[in-house]
């Protein structure tokens, strides 16, 4: 039985496939490792993209001692045990940690003196960014690489040195299938290979798709094509055209990408486009993302198709995307105010709105400022008449 992911494992940098910011020679990661400068690090970036194939290099390189462990089961006297067994050594071990983000708070802090005192390398690797799962502590002793989806070009190379090594053929459209569907997954592309392999040697299109009906995630194999029809997809909906929105959604999926991308853009549409017109957008858009993660294809595109026309046909307010911009471009041209007394925690003066049926005029910002233009559209009108009702806004 072939087991590609294990054969065609990188050695080296050099043999490393993608992640080129990396692995280049002249790439700060590998010129400290080869220093043996490198300190604690943190890789995060979709699966099978190479993060646990770098810690294995990593310790190659620096002739160290290697220890994997997943955060979701590490134990802390494993750490502890192998610690000790360093303690009173000149060797120093890597410990390389699967799932950091899942790091409990008490594990973080076994982890911290070793840190300290550099008895140890630490490197730890996530498909999440684990800059807020992590300790400030952590953080401060550490440096944080990010690692991106493998590229189809990547990937094809990869596709043939695994189909030379396992003395296979592949028909054309298997091998773009291979490619195309694994979504910059390369364990998940060598593995669809392993099973078609072990049914028959020569792969065909037929044979993959018995094994994976659908496309795993990131889109199409043209990364223009996939922001195009990402772009085209968000535009139409702005532009309140159904049917156009729904088609393009309909590509975006066939074309293989990932539920939970076309999900996160409809979630930021809903907030930037719709806004407070309908301020249910937002609800049914989070909701979307959370059920489509749960849930995935085939079933998740009729949860995305519901949002899509949701958010088409409602009404459109970009006023919270433009009044964040202002504020913010206000702040970094050095518009700081003081903040008045009566808001502060001391609460000196300030008067509970509760305590005046629910408005009271008082101050809360030391100099007028505007930022906010509601629009007569939609649920925001509402907003407006309530507010003007309030006073003159």
């Amino acid at each position: 039985m072939n087991d590609f992911t294990h054969l065609l494992r990188p050695q080296s940098f050099d043999e490393l496939i993608g992640q080129e910011h990396l692995s280049s020679k002249d790439a700060p990661l590998r010129v400290l490792c080869q220093k043996g400068s490198l300190g604690h690090s943190f890789f995060f970036g979709p699966s099978g993209c190479g993060k646990t194939s770098i810690a294995r290099i990593i310790a190659k390189d620096m002739g160290l001692p290697f220890y994997e462990f997943n955060a979701t089961s590490i134990k802390i006297e494993q750490l502890r045990k192998i610690f000790e067994q360093y303690k009173n050594t000149l060797e120093k071990p890597l410990i390389f940690i699967d799932e950091v983000h899942r790091l409990a708070k008490n594990q973080q802090e076994v982890l911290l003196p070793v840190m300290e005192n550099n008895s140890v390398l630490v490197i730890g690797a996530s498909t999440e960014n684990p800059f807020f799962s992590l300790t400030s502590a952590i953080r401060s002793r550490s440096m944080l690489f990010e690692l991106h989806h493998i590229s189809n070009d990547a990937l094809k190379k990869l596709l043939q040195k695994a189909i030379s090594t396992a003395s296979a053929t592949c028909d054309e459209d298997a091998a773009e299938y291979l490619v195309r569907s694994s979504g910059g997954d390369a364990r998940a592309m060598l593995k669809l290979l392993e099973f078609a392999s072990n049914i028959n040697s020569h792969i065909t299109l037929e044979i993959l798709k018995s094994l994976r009906p659908n496309a795993l995630s990131a889109g199409s194999s043209e990364a223009g094509v996939h922001y195009d029809l990402t772009s085209a997809m968000i535009k139409s909906i702005r532009g309140s055209d159904m049917d156009a929105a729904i088609y393009y959604l309909a590509r975006l999926i066939e074309g293989g990408e990932s539920a939970d991308f076309i999900a996160r853009r409809l979630v930021v549409l809903a907030s930037e486009d719709v806004g407070n017109a309908n301020p249910q957008a937002l609800t049914l858009a989070t909701s979307t993302l959370t059920s489509v993660l749960k849930i995935g294809y085939p079933e998740a595109r009729i949860i995305l198709a519901q949002c899509v026309i949701y958010l088409a046909s409602s009404p459109k307010s970009n006023s919270a995307y433009l009044a964040i911009n202002e504020a913010q471009r206000a702040i970094r041209e050095g518009v700081m105010l003081d903040i008045p007394k009566n808001i502060t925690q001391n609460n000196s003066g300030y008067l509970y709105p509760h305590d005046f049926g629910g408005y009271v005029k008082q101050k809360y910002l030391s100099k007028p400022l505007k930022f906010v233009q509601l629009k007569e559209i939609g649920y925001e009108r509402k907003i407006k008449e309530w507010l003007s009702n309030l006073f003159n806004f």
